[in-house]
Parts: structure tokens; sequence; C-alpha cells
């Protein structure tokens, strides 16, 4: 009876211990605003989250434990795209969030599609973290064959405030179409608009995401996709208007079916920060997503996971960096764009 009180006893002191310990490690949660399920956003949203949590009482980085920040407890949100997460952040509802590059710099400048708007001068910029390709998806069972075949369907162009809709919109207008003028818009993310396709509700759907997108991808495993190219013209016209866009391809064989280069056009994801944050906080947390774990997690996550590579995180940067994020990549020797 003794020898048992006497393990009941050392096992509640280390429990005390062991909760002296956590409540030492002041907790902190870090929101990030991503996309629709189904979208590229979210899954990636979830990887970073990972990488750079480690709650209180985590085992530490160099015991094989978690190399994220120390009392730090990042969560993935589902959100509905880039534009509702600018303002999510700028009105302080998160404390991060991914957006498309031209509708950061847009919204930042109060130009663009934020013509007219307060500009939200509080985003900055994390790192730059992978392109996103413009989709314009019809079934491979359709007669389509170029974008402006679509004049008078039903498409599918995102959520109102996603970057998709932006994108999808701008590529339609390149073409000579206006908003339910020259075609029926479907304010819908991906998954609603593939599984409408699916059905033939819908005759397409353009989106502004990484691939391989597993909404795309699971049309292309059931009744069959296609991808429309957009021509040279076209995509002039869209670069001329949002510069941050440059000539790409979505290769054969990213989606089941589709064996041959798509001619598309591209823009960067970008992770954004308030400029609230704290120089301390967004440091420690840029040198998080770039630890050595944190490849391993992103290599082997998802697909895309793997363009996430910081010599690429200056690219295509048109607002300031948050101080903390400029501090770590001068430490690492990478020059930072200028205000």
């Amino acid at each position: 009876m003794k020898f048992t009180r006497i393990l009941v006893a050392g096992a509640a002191l280390a429990a005390a211990a062991a909760f002296a310990t956590v409540q030492a490690q002041e907790m902190k949660f870090f929101k990030i605003a991503s996309g629709s399920a189904g979208g590229t956003y979210y899954p990636i949203a979830g990887l970073i989250a990972n990488a750079v949590s480690n709650p209180p009482g985590s085992r530490p980085c160099d015991k094989r434990g978690s190399c994220g920040v120390p009392g730090l407890v990042a969560i993935a949100m589902s959100a509905n795209g880039s534009v509702a997460n600018v303002n999510s952040i700028q009105s302080g509802v998160v404390d991060s969030g991914f957006a498309q590059s031209d509708v950061t710099y847009w919204a930042y400048n109060g130009s663009g599609v934020f013509d007219g708007k307060e500009p939200l001068k509080k985003l900055r910029v994390l790192a730059n973290l992978y392109p996103e390709h413009i989709h314009v998806v019809v079934r491979k069972d359709s007669p389509f064959k170029k974008v402006t075949d679509l004049k008078g369907k039903r498409i599918g162009i995102g959520l109102q405030a996603s970057g998709a809709k932006v994108g999808a919109v701008l590529i339609l207008e390149a073409h000579g179409m206006k908003e339910n003028v020259d075609y029926q818009a479907e304010y819908l993310n991906s998954t609603q608009s593939i599984e409408r396709m699916r059905d033939g509700q819908l005759e397409a759907m353009i989106t502004v995401t990484g691939y391989p997108q597993a909404a795309i991808a699971e049309l292309a495993t059931t009744v069959g996709g296609r991808l429309l190219p957009i021509g040279a013209k076209e995509a002039a016209i869209v670069k001329e208007k949002a510069p941050f866009y440059y000539d790409e391809k979505v290769p054969a064989g990213v989606y089941e079916g589709i064996d041959t280069d798509t001619a598309t056009l591209a823009v960067g994801a970008q992770w954004l920060v308030s400029a609230d944050a704290s120089d301390e906080l967004i440091y420690d947390i840029t040198k998080a997503l770039w630890n050595k774990n944190t490849r391993k997690l992103l290599d082997k996550g998802h697909a895309k996971g793997k363009a996430i590579q910081m010599e690429k995180a200056l690219d295509a940067v048109g607002i300031p960096m948050h101080p903390g994020a400029a501090k770590f990549y001068k430490e690492a020797g990478m020059k930072v764009p200028a205000n």
C-alpha cells in the first residue's frame, strides 16, 4: 500500500512539473486563411500550419520533435480565397492568409479590382510560395476547343471574393466576353463547379490554382476532362492589364487523360501577414517555414509543395515585406525588394 502511495505521489509530482512547464510557455494562436475545399490553398495551408507550429509541451526539434515556433499553434482556415483573405488580414479577423500577387498589389494600392476602395495598407508579404495556373476546364466529351466557344454558356468562375474569380473574369474579358452578358456566370468554388460539370449542369469552369488541383483531378478520373489553351493574343491582353501574370503551361500528364501541354498564364501565390504582427514572431515563423524539416513536409505532403522553394520566396513581391521576414531573408544573404 505504501509503495502504491509513493508511485501515485511521484506521478502527481511529475504531472505537476510538466503542467508547470507548459504553463510557463505562452501559447499563441496564428490563423492562416486559405481557400475552399477542393482547391490547393487549403491543403498547402495545412502543411505550413503544421510546419510552423510547436505547441507547449512538444518534443524539441533536436530530438526529432517539432521545429516550429515554440508555443505557436497555427490554424489553417478554409476561406473564400484571395480577395476575402486580404480584407480579413486588414480587418484583423485573421493573422495571415494566402493571396495571388496581383490581388495583393491591387489591394495594397487601391487599384485594379480594388479601384475606388480604401487601400489595404496593413498587408505585408512573408513569402511568395508557388505559381498558380489558370485552368479553363471542360468535359472531355464536350465540343469546345477554344475559350470563345464558351460564349453563351454556363461557366463556374469562382466565389465572389476569390482570386479565382478575378483571374476568370480577366481571361474571359480578354476573349471579348463580359460577365453575365456573353456568358452565364456561376459563383461557385471548384468542388461545386466540378460536381455540376459532371452532372451536365455547367459547361466549363475557370479557376486560378496550383496544379494538380484535387477537384479537376477528380473530374479527369471520372467523366474525363480537358483544358482549353489561352492564345498568345489574349494572353498579351491579360498581361498588359495585370503585369503579374506570365506565360506558362500545364504540363502533359498532370491530369489523367490530358496528354499534351496546355498554354496558359500563371501568377504567384503569396503568404501575407498583418503589419501589426510583431517582428520577432514573423521572423520566427519565416525561419520555421524554411527549416530543413519543413522541406520534408512540403515535398511529401502535396504535389505543389515541391514548388515552394526559398530561392523563389521574393519573386513577384509588389508590396512591402514584413520587417521580421525581411530580416530573415537578409541574414540568409538574399536581396529583399525595396518597399
